[in-house]
């Protein structure tokens, strides 16, 4: 069976994630710049899982500011090219998953699902 994301990729993302969903906040594209540190600031202690979009061009540096924020050990899923031939699920913790597609690179759509703080 699969999930089809249509309009809303992060729907999909978050049930292949496996990261609680009974409560998430979508925080769509995080800031470029300006708000940046607010948001993830406000956000590292945050329990809801958090959901968001990113380019595939600043997924590496974004996962290195969630590390930052949010600890290396927090869980998280990235899924990217959903429903296509070259769809990917990389689970695991925020420093195993920004290791991976760092050494691998990336391509695609991206939806980042976070655990919230427990």
């Amino acid at each position: 069976m699969e999930c089809l994301p249509g309009a809303t990729a992060f729907v999909p993302a978050l049930v292949n994630s496996g990261i609680p969903m009974n409560r998430f906040t979508f925080e769509g594209f995080p800031p470029l710049k300006k708000g940046r540190h607010t948001l993830f600031t406000a956000l590292s202690t945050d329990d809801r899982t958090m959901v968001f979009y990113e380019s595939p061009m600043r997924l590496v540096k974004t996962l290195a500011d969630f590390i930052q924020y949010f600890g290396a050990d927090r869980q998280c899923c990235v899924s990217r090219e959903l429903t296509k031939m070259f769809e990917e699920n990389k689970h695991g913790t925020l420093q195993e998953v920004h290791d991976y597609f760092a050494e691998k690179g990336v391509k695609g759509e991206i939806v980042i699902i976070v655990a919230g703080v427990q």
